[in-house]
């Protein structure tokens, strides 16, 4: 067999230490969770029982099975297998060693082992089950003992346990020297992607006390739309049809937010609308950014190396994307003193550009970019400032996270100008929420604010949208009268 360095079952293996094997989840899912945008099903699946605890007879047996798996193959050789190949040899080798050491076990609790055992070797050990689940919004492993996940946006603890903090820490190390990356007692704090694009956080001793902490934004295996979000109730369909027009007709859009409220969710759903012909150029901290379109630029900053030399920072990246010939510059989530140039590069014939911000309403997204810009260290008058702003941005689309766990798009306000040294706003549609029903989900509605020709309605004229514009407001002003 492949990768063999010796005849199984000849002498004694020592005994590894155990590795815990992966188990289910143990919280049930909330059946009055609401749907959230970030693709929630509307159904929440049915709450699944706590896995037992393994026995120290399983332990006992997955360290004996591990050592004389060592022992019997190259991994050297398994390592230039596809992760396929590799995880079928895996298999073949352990079922011999089992057959050979006349292990008592089940076939479950073999398939199990066999499960676990490659998970350790070739996956990310505990958390392949998590991984593998579609429904699983986060995943937050707090040291090696607990590991809470998001479902339905609400947080549950669940059974998964590392052996120990060493081995959490080894797959931390896995995960991010994937795409290049390291952290370490010197480097402690790490951001990284999976394969999948799914964003990682590592902060590991001594900042973190108890063992490292890895947080995992997962993303769906299917790219969401804005169709599903009308089903989610995240957005109306009028809204939906406005939020499309805005994608299409290359406004400048800023996607505000907290933390975990779905913008990046909702820029992958804008960037849709977006034409198959034009340049895109993506920035980001860590690429997971799923843009459909053909001709896109994917560009990634770089932390500094061992010598503290070599960062490539955001700021670095929206700089140079203004040499490659974009036609449209989308930057995963605007932090500093980058929003300065994203904003020169609105405002330079890059329009259609788009990103995102950490801010709670429309307004407080206008102060944080001004706050922004002023981290930059440049000391240009306030109103001088604020007139930059209003000449890039054209539409603010507001998410939020509410109490339910949901999430919803709150408002969708356009920039209209100043009034002496204010920026004046305009909301097109908004979220109103009425209450809540028996089971604590939030009830509400989206509405129309009754804007019948907004800012960006020669721009639409001249993508030939102005009548799908006018059919979409309309409707929404019907809507508005039939509740009424």
């Amino acid at each position: 067999m492949f990768g063999r360095r010796t005849t199984i079952g000849q002498g004694t293996t020592p005994a590894r230490p155990a590795v815990p094997a992966p188990a289910a989840v143990s919280a049930p899912v909330p059946p009055s969770a609401s749907p959230a945008s970030a693709g929630r099903p509307s159904a929440p699946p049915p709450p699944l029982e706590a896995a037992p605890q393994k026995s120290d007879h399983y332990y006992h047996t997955k360290s004996l099975i591990f050592g004389a798996m060592i022992e019997a193959i190259d991994l050297s050789q398994l390592s230039k297998l596809d992760s396929a190949s590799a995880r079928d040899e895996l298999r073949d080798v352990i079922t011999e060693i089992l057959a050979l050491k006349s292990v008592a076990m089940s076939i479950a609790e073999q398939e199990e082992l066999l499960e676990d055992i490659c998970n350790d070797v070739l996956g990310y050990g505990p958390l392949e089950p998590l991984l593998a689940r579609d429904d699983i919004a986060d995943i937050m492993v707090n040291g090696s003992d607990k590991t809470y996940i998001e479902v339905n946006g609400k947080i549950q603890l669940t059974n998964v346990r590392f052996r120990d903090n060493a081995q959490l820490m080894n797959i931390c190390q896995r995960i991010v020297s994937q795409v290049g990356r390291r952290v370490d007692e010197s480097s402690p704090i790490c951001d990284a992607r999976l394969p999948d694009g799914s964003r990682v956080n590592v902060i590991a001793p001594p900042l973190a006390i108890d063992g490292a902490a890895l947080t995992i934004r997962k993303f769906k295996k299917d790219k969401l739309t804005l169709e599903q979000l009308v089903k989610f109730g995240s957005i109306s369909i009028e809204g939906a049809e406005v939020l499309k027009i805005i994608g299409r007709v290359r406004c400048n859009v800023v996607i505000s937010g907290g933390t975990g409220s779905g913008k990046t969710t909702l820029l992958n759903c804008l960037t849709n609308y977006i034409d198959t012909d034009e340049r895109i150029i993506t920035c980001e901290d860590a690429a997971e950014l799923q843009l459909q379109q053909p001709h896109v630029v994917r560009l990634e900053t770089r932390p500094p190396n061992l010598e503290g030399s070599g960062q490539v920072t955001m700021r670095d990246l929206v700089k140079n994307c203004l040499r490659m010939r974009p036609e449209r510059i989308i930057v995963g989530e605007v932090r500093g003193p980058e929003v300065f140039d994203l904003l020169q590069a609105m405002n330079t014939g890059h329009d259609g550009s788009m990103g995102t911000i950490h801010a709670n309403s429309p307004r407080e997204c206008l102060a944080r970019m001004e706050a922004m810009i002023a981290m930059g260290g440049y000391t240009l008058p306030p109103k001088t400032v604020r007139e930059m702003i209003c000449s890039s941005v054209d539409v603010i689309v507001q998410a939020q996270r509410l109490r339910d766990g949901s999430r919803r798009i709150t408002h969708i306000t356009e920039v209209m100008g100043m009034e002496g040294d204010v920026i004046v706003t305009q909301d097109i549609f908004i979220y109103d929420m009425t209450g809540e029903d028996a089971n604590g989900r939030i009830i509400g509605k989206h509405r129309s604010t009754g804007i019948g020709k907004p800012r960006f309605w020669d721009r639409a004229r001249y993508y030939n949208e102005d009548k799908r514009l006018a059919a979409a407001l309309d409707a929404a002003e019907q809507r508005e009268e039939r509740v009424a």
